[in-house]
Order: C-alpha cells, then structure tokens, then sequence
C-alpha cells in the first residue's frame, strides 16, 4: 500500500464531512450532533463546514491542512505494530477515553541515523467519538506549530477485515505530564520557578491557539494532564480532539455540544453551549491554582469543605494574610510569596464569572512574565523566616553592615567556630578512649 493511495483514502473517509456541506446531519457518525439536532440551529462542526464554504471568510483548517498534510509521515499498521513489539502491555506508558498509548522507537523516514522515540496512540477501536477525535486531532496538529504545541509525526489510517485502525505518532515526551508531577508523590515536587515557567509555556500554547493563527482556534480541553513535559520540562499541549474553530466575523461564540471535562470547562460555557476562547481562559485558572496548591480541581477523598478546589480558595484571598495556607506544603517555603500572591490575582481574573471580564492569553502571556522577572528577585518566603540567631544577634550589633560581603564574613566566622568546637569535642573523646585503653591493658 503505497503512502499516496493511503492519504488519498484518508481524505476520502476521514474529512469528506468536512467538505460535503449538504449531507444531512443524521448520515455524520458524531453522537453529539444527533443529540443537538432538536435544540440547535447548527454545531461548532457546522460552523465549521460553513465558514470554509464562504468566500468572505478566512480558510478554515481543512483547507489549511490540505496544505501542509505532506509534512505528516503515513506509517503502516505492520511497521508501528512491529515497533511496540504487538501492542505489548511492557511498551504501554499511558491508558485514556481513546486509547493506548505506547512508547516505541521509529526509523527515521530517510533510513538513515539513529532510531527516534515515539508515543503511538491506538484507537479504540469501539470508539465512534474516538474515530471523530482522532481526526480533529490530525487536522489541528497538521496545521499548527508552536514550541509548546506536541508535535505530530504522523499517522495510520487502516480499513481492513479486522475492523478499522487508526493510530497517532507524536514526539515522545519524557517527563509526562504536568498533573503526574503536581498529584503523584512518586515524584520530586517541582520547584517554584519551574512551575511558573511551565505556566508561562502553556499560556504562550493557548495564546498561539487563539490570536496567532489565520484561523482562530478554541482548545476546549486545557487541563494538567494535557499539559506534557519534554526532557527540559517545557511544557507542551497536547490531545486535539476536542478543539475547534472559533467563530467567523460576525458571531461571538461556537454554539456545540458540551465537552471537555469536570472542573475545568467554564460555567458559561456549561449552561449555554456557547464555547469561545475565554472558556479556555477560564480552565487555565483553575490550573493556575492547582500549580499554588498542589491539589487537583476535585478531589473526593477530602473533607466536604476541601474537595472543590474553587470553593476552598475562596477562604484564602490573595492580599490576606490566610493566602499562603493554600500553598502546597511539598514547596518547603521555597518560593516568592508576592508572586504566589499575583498568580493567585491572575488565577482570579481568568475566573470571573462574566467572560467578558477574563482576560485574553495574550494578556495573561504578558502578566506572568512580569511576575517571573519579579519573583527572580524576591528572596523565598522560607528565606525570610529562618534567619539564625548568631545572624540576628550580629544584625542587631551592626545594624549598618548589610552588604553581602559583611554577611559572607560573619556566616564563614561562625563556621570556623563551630569548626573549633567540633575540633575541640574530637580532641577530648581520643584522649578519653587512650586513657581507658591504657587502663585496660
């Protein structure tokens, strides 16, 4: 099977919806849309569909893709079948509402040089709402291309006597998630600055989404576990399958069934089914609280009180003094408390209840950087509790010599003294232990 009759099938089964603007919506496999069709005019797919179709409007991404679909390599089902040794539970580093995913090593297209490592995605297979996913997926992540965007390799798309198959090859991502190393315990908490640098990373992602593209794109799934991290924890969004277009010229909002999940998806978005990039504002303060707290957006096995994450830091405003309770422990007080502070303001703006009150990501993109310059210069909140008594004590004698030298001088002083207490406590236990051998012999 060769690559080209493998696209030219692609694009047949997989986005003839897209182009086909007469087909009627009961023929389209997505069980969202035959739920919607007795209460809404048309879809965010709809939407779609129609503003690719006007001549007025910007190119949607199907046409963008069209584009740039030969920079994705089609692999065959055989050759990523071989590469994760038969699916084998051993290659499997992560389990999800679409699939398996695994860790594997691919040939480069050439031939030539080392193997690459890749995670392959595998469809389930029973799935429809997958099958339409790992569509989306392939047309967003065909047309975008950002630093903390996960990049798409490529794909397979199989029809055979077996039932369909349908995988996904990204650039593997070696330090998971952001939500593994924020919940799990297994690993290191992540110190301050770098959880404000993945912060910045993931707001610069959904800023790209948003303003940076011909056409604008709403992610809908923001949420720490979306958020992966590669060897130099850069943060990167992944999993497409629930984005879609923004609205055209004209409208505010995409009118589309409701998805994405609990604790993240903004109110509004929930009642009305109106989706626009502020709901994608509004998932990113809940992260920026989760990145304060340590604790995830639900968590059941807390007292009532404790088990909404939004509802618990209601108790803790920024500018109190109660605010800094709410950091999570695992910190050590390492961390600037006047940026925790600001974070905590931003999280906030991004979680007003009006959308019209959030800011963009533009916007927030700015605000964190400020803060980051900020917080490099602030001395940790840890810091400024632990001052020692011989430091307390000189201070008090020379108020005046605050330099770092005159610091330097005094810390290197006390050490060489306790350095001659040790020395000294050394000498007294050797002599003692040669008089009692002396004794004993």
């Amino acid at each position: 099977m060769t690559a080209c009759w493998v696209v030219k099938l692609y694009r047949m089964k997989c986005f003839s919806y897209f182009k086909d603007k007469s087909r009627s919506k009961r023929q389209r496999s997505a069980p969202e849309l035959k739920e919607q069709e007795k209460s809404q005019p048309y879809s965010g797919l709809d939407r779609i569909t129609k503003s690719s179709c006007s001549s007025s409007s910007p190119r949607g991404i199907p046409e963008l893709y069209e584009e740039k679909a030969h920079n994705l390599r089609v692999f065959s089902f055989a050759e990523l079948r071989n590469a994760t040794n038969g699916f084998s539970r051993l290659y499997k580093i992560g389990e999800g509402g679409f699939g398996c995913v695994y860790k594997a090593s691919i040939r480069p297209v050439d031939g030539k040089g080392d193997p690459i490592l890749v995670a392959i995605k595998r469809l389930n297979k029973d799935g429809l709402q997958g099958h339409k996913q790992w569509v989306a997926e392939v047309q967003f992540l065909g047309v975008v291309e950002h630093p903390n965007l996960v990049k798409l390799i490529g794909y397979c798309a199989v029809d055979g006597e077996r039932g369909i198959q349908r995988l996904l090859v990204y650039e593997y991502m070696p330090n998971k998630s952001l939500e593994y190393h924020l919940f799990h315990r297994a690993f290191d908490p992540l110190p301050w600055k770098t959880r404000l640098e993945i912060a910045l990373g993931a707001a610069e992602g959904l800023a790209y989404l948003h303003e940076e593209l011909e056409i604008q794109v709403i992610y809908r799934d923001f949420k720490a576990s979306n958020v992966l991290l590669d060897e130099n924890f850069r943060p990167k969004l992944s999993d497409f399958g629930l984005a879609r277009e923004g609205p055209v010229a004209g409208r505010t909002h995409v009118s589309t069934a409701v998805m994405g999940t609990y604790g993240y998806a903004a109110p509004d978005y929930i009642e009305t089914g109106h989706l626009t990039t502020k709901s994608d504002v509004w998932s990113f303060g809940v992260v920026l609280y989760e990145i304060l707290t340590g604790r995830r957006s639900l968590e059941r096995n807390r007292p009532k009180s404790e088990q909404k994450l939004l509802e618990w830091i209601k108790q803790f405003p920024p500018d109190s003094k109660r605010f800094s309770q709410i950091m999570d422990f695992r910190l050590r007080g390492q961390y600037s408390i006047s940026a925790a502070r600001e974070i905590g303001k931003l999280a906030d703006n991004c979680l007003s209840k009006s959308a019209k009150d959030r800011p963009t990501m533009s916007q927030v993109v700015e605000r964190l950087k400020v803060i980051i310059e900020a917080s490099d210069e602030a001395k940790p909140a840890g810091e400024r509790d632990q001052v020692s008594e011989n430091d307390s004590v000189e201070a008090e004698e020379k108020p005046n010599q605050s330099g770092p030298t005159e610091l330097w001088k005094r810390r290197m002083a006390h050490l060489a003294k306790l350095g001659e207490h040790v020395e000294s406590a050394s000498r007294r236990r050797f002599m003692i232990l040669q008089k009692a051998n002396s004794a004993s012999s």
